[in-house]
C-alpha cells in the first residue's frame, strides 16, 4: 500500500511541475507579446496620443497611458509572476475595452484582443504556477497539496 501511495504521490507532483512549466510558457509567450504592444505604444506615444481610441471618454492621451500601463508595466509583472492576479486586472480590463469598446465585440476586427482576453481570464483562474515570484514570496512552506491523499 505504501509503495502504491509513493507511486501516485510522485506522479501528482510531476503533473503539478509539468503544469507549472506550461503556465510559465504561457506567461512568457502572452506576456511577451503584450509587452511588445506596450513598447510600441511607448515609442509612438506622441503620434498615438492624438488619435488613440477613447472608448471610456477620458481623452486619447489618458486612454493611451492606461493601455501602456497595462501592456508594459503589468505584463512585466505578469511574466515574472509578481502580484500575478493583481497585474492581470488591468490587462483583462484593457483587452475587454479593446474588444468590446474599440472593436464593437467583432471577432473579425478584434480577434487579437479576444484571444488575449480569453487567455488572461484562464490564467487568472489557474494562477501563476510554481515558477513565479509570488510562489517564492507568498508560497506555503508545507508539503505539496497532494500529500493529504497519502495517509
Amino acid at each position: 500500500m505504501r509503495m502504491k501511495n509513493a507511486f501516485f504521490f510522485t506522479q501528482r507532483v510531476a503533473e503539478e511541475i509539468c503544469f507549472s512549466w506550461f503556465l510559465l510558457a504561457l506567461r512568457l509567450l502572452f506576456g511577451g507579446l503584450l509587452l511588445m504592444h506596450g513598447i510600441m505604444k511607448i515609442i509612438d506615444f506622441y503620434v498615438l496620443s492624438v488619435s488613440f481610441p477613447d472608448p471610456l471618454g477620458i481623452g486619447s492621451t489618458y486612454s493611451l497611458a492606461l493601455a501602456i500601463f497595462a501592456e508594459a508595466a503589468c505584463s512585466c509583472a505578469f511574466i515574472l509572476g509578481l502580484l500575478f492576479r493583481l497585474s492581470l486586472l488591468p490587462m483583462i480590463t484593457t483587452m475587454a475595452v479593446a474588444f468590446w469598446g474599440v472593436h464593437g465585440g467583432s471577432i473579425s476586427g478584434g480577434e487579437l484582443a479576444f484571444v488575449f482576453l480569453v487567455v488572461f481570464i484562464l490564467l487568472w483562474i489557474s494562477g501563476p504556477g510554481l515558477f513565479s515570484i509570488d510562489k517564492l514570496l507568498f508560497g506555503q512552506k508545507e508539503k505539496p497539496r497532494y500529500s493529504r491523499y497519502l495517509h
